[in-house]
């Protein structure tokens, strides 16, 4: 491949933009990045994706590399199932579809039906189900969906019966929870749901305020819904309804912010439309509402608790001081508990992997349900009035088996397993655990070809993530199976931040902790390095979202160490963040520098595009970002494009180098921060990535 010269990236102008930070004055000289539909914008996008395409489409590999990820896509994905009324509900993606079919079955390996496909619903597949509610008798269906990657939604209710949707399309909505109210005879009467105002048309990328919760009748406008509840006096909070079990009971999760701490509101269904009782009314905690039993709430929660606890309520004595421990914390972190036919099933975590425990009602111990090694339950589904129990069961090399635990007959049965086009019997995954740099034991999952050589050729694609309690689990993807089979290693790291060793481990990497994130990030590339794994030159790493900004960071910190930095979809503006879509509900998690001279000090220390400097060789780096995210908008990783290839043309000029390591960005179209991305586009840009990375870290020697 021709070496690349910075010469060839698009102009990018320098306002004259200063803004004042507690009396120090920062420079932001690509604020009109900020607008992506301006005409200097799109033109500047449109130059930027055309030297992309040109170093990418210059690999000679990558027409193979796209039909090889395709082949490993190419295999059935089934999701767990769920039972409403008398059928069986599931997700099934019968290989390359875009999105997964929502199918309804009589029996489990019945004759099924066509419930819900969202592949029918654009040319494209790039409308995606993001929420899903059915009711109890099976026979009404209410969907969230999203189009071109938006993180905003409609409702829309079907008819299971006659397969046809109501007229109605609910607007406004955004991570919406949908909850079915049903009559004494149980026929579903409407929803309970949560939505924001009408959004601004002056200003359409503002966070959204006053989410409200409304009652919906299936075949009627949403004109016609009836407010249930809002919050004028506190525009932040961001409400998701839920009905118990047994029918008693409307609860609302009441959210702040985007980590998990919440309040939690109930009322009485047969109240009518009186107040909801503000059970517990302090965001000092993670509260999750299990289930009734009675007049006690069964609530998950770490109060007090980092790993994790769960207690009883008793609504007529409902103090702190009253409740009753049922499981109390453990060594290991408690992840979820289902009551299932008036047992609990409780998922456990012991050093990022899963397993199963069950107990009585009162806490007692009822037994186990074993796992494989080295695993993950990816999703689950339980009643407490049935026995069954379905989940599905993930690995680095397994994409998934479907179990059917019976709490009656405590049966343990296989309902789907998947066959995928690789030998797994080649690779191996190991767990080992490195001191980062203040000792902290830090676990990482290596998985790659049985007897790679430790001789230090070995390429390596690292992934982390390490921020809002969010647990990196094993778990399947086609992607690292590419990796591992054309000879590399996938190392997959618990980085302080995640949750995957409790609260504590993720207030240790959150606020003014973060510089602990990017430290065990450093600190497992360099064991990467020291232990014979791999080198500098081929070590390439990888993070999404909060994992984009952990590369970026990481990368500007120690651009000695990586041989390649995808930063995909990231968040690299650590100042003005919390001033686009959702990225007010990001200050509990990293700080607000406008509001606090302190949070200003530790954020600009880090923050990627404020830490930019000349003259330094950094390493091959590819961003991306997409016309639709509204999640992390695209200006963060344009933002840092201009500064980082401006910084590289200075530093030729100045040095008389032309020749410079690639620093592109790849800007996606009906596209989005990734939920609910279609098969196609994930297939492309997979195989995109792969051939940056096969100009760069594969071509060391």
């Amino acid at each position: 491949m021709k070496p690349h010269t910075p010469t060839t990236y698009p102009a990018a102008r320098r306002a004259d933009v200063v803004d004042e930070y507690h009396g120090t004055a920062v420079p932001d000289p690509y604020r009109w990045l900020e607008d992506p539909f301006t005409p200097e914008t799109q033109a500047w996008i449109a130059a930027e994706n055309e030297i992309t395409r040109q170093f990418i489409d210059g690999v000679p590999q990558r027409p193979a590399i796209q039909q090889r990820l395709t082949e490993l896509w190419n295999y059935p994905k089934y999701f767990a199932p769920m039972r409403k009324g008398g059928w069986f509900f599931y997700f099934k993606n019968d290989g390359l579809q875009n999105q997964a079919v929502l199918y309804r079955a009589a029996a489990l390996h019945g004759e099924a039906a066509i419930a819900l496909d969202p592949n029918t619903l654009t040319e494209d597949g790039t409308a995606a189900i993001t929420s899903l509610a059915i009711s109890d008798d099976g026979r009404q269906l209410a969907y969230g969906v999203s189009f071109g990657g938006s993180d905003r939604q409609e409702i829309r209710v079907r008819d299971l019966e006659t397969g046809l949707d109501y007229a109605e399309a609910l607007a406004h909505c955004r991570f919406a929870g949908i909850a079915w109210q049903h009559d004494a005879a149980g026929r579903p009467s409407g929803f309970f749901y949560n939505r924001d105002p009408e959004p601004d048309p002056d200003d359409p990328t503002a966070p959204p305020l006053h989410n409200k919760v409304y009652w919906h009748k299936p075949g009627t406008p949403q004109t016609a819904d009836v407010l249930i509840y809002e919050r004028p006096d506190a525009p932040t909070l961001k409400f998701s309804p839920e009905i118990s079990e047994d029918g008693r009971f409307l609860i609302l999760y009441v959210w702040h912010a985007a980590i998990a701490r919440n309040r939690l509101y109930y009322r009485a269904l047969d109240s009518g439309r009186g107040e909801f009782t503000r059970l517990i009314d302090e965001a000092d905690a993670y509260y999750n509402f299990i289930g009734s039993v009675g007049d006690a709430f069964y609530v998950q929660t770490d109060w007090q608790a980092p790993n994790g606890r769960l207690v009883a309520i008793d609504l007529h004595q409902p103090q702190r001081d009253n409740w009753r421990e049922i499981l109390p914390e453990t060594d290991d972190i408690l992840v979820s508990v289902n009551i299932v036919n008036s047992k609990l099933v409780a998922v456990y975590m012991h050093n990022a992997c899963h397993q199963i425990n069950l107990y009585d009602l009162d806490g007692r111990p009822a037994g186990a349900v074993d796992l494989p090694p080295l695993s993950a339950i990816t999703g689950q589904w339980g009643k407490q009035s049935g026995p069954d129990y379905f989940f599905k069961v993930e690995s680095y090399l397994d994409p998934g088996t479907i179990f059917h635990y019976h709490l009656g007959s405590q049966a343990l049965t296989v309902v789907w397993e998947t066959a995928v086009s690789f030998l797994r019997s080649e690779y191996e995954t190991r767990q080992v655990f490195f001191p980062s740099h203040d000792g902290t034991a830090v676990s990482m999952f290596l998985t790659h070809k049985k007897g790679a050589p430790l001789n230090g050729q070995n390429p390596t694609l690292l992934y982390g993530y390490g921020g809002f309690n969010v647990n990196h689990n094993p778990a399947f993807a086609a992607h690292a199976i590419y990796w591992i089979e054309s000879g590399g290693i996938y190392a997959d790291v618990n980085l302080r931040g995640g949750g995957e060793y409790g609260e504590a481990w993720h207030q240790a990497g959150m606020l003014a902790n973060k510089q602990n994130v990017f430290d065990d990030f450093i600190a497992a590339a360099v064991w990467l390095v020291e232990s014979g794994h791999t080198r500098p030159q081929k070590l390439a790493v990888i993070g999404r979202s909060n994992g984009g900004l952990l590369t970026a960071a990481a990368m500007l910190q120690r651009p000695d160490l990586f041989g390649a930095v995808l930063s995909i979809v990231p968040v690299t503006d650590m100042l003005r963040f919390h001033k686009f879509t959702a990225g007010r509900y990001w200050t509990d998690e990293y700080g607000n520098a406008e509001e606090s001279p302190e949070h200003f000090r530790f954020l600009r220390a880090y923050s990627p595009l404020h830490n930019v400097k000349e003259g330094v060789a950094y390493p091959p780096i590819l961003l991306t970002t997409a016309d639709g995210d509204d999640r992390v908008v695209p200006m963060h990783a344009m933002k840092l494009t201009a500064a980082l290839q401006t910084a590289a043309l200075q530093t030729a000029v100045s040095q008389s180098t032309p020749d410079a390591n690639p620093i592109l960005i790849r800007i996606d179209t009906k596209s989005g921060h990734g939920q609910g991305k279609p098969t196609s586009k994930w297939i492309d840009e997979w195989a995109d990535i792969f051939a940056f990375l096969q100009a760069t870290v594969k071509r060391n020697r």
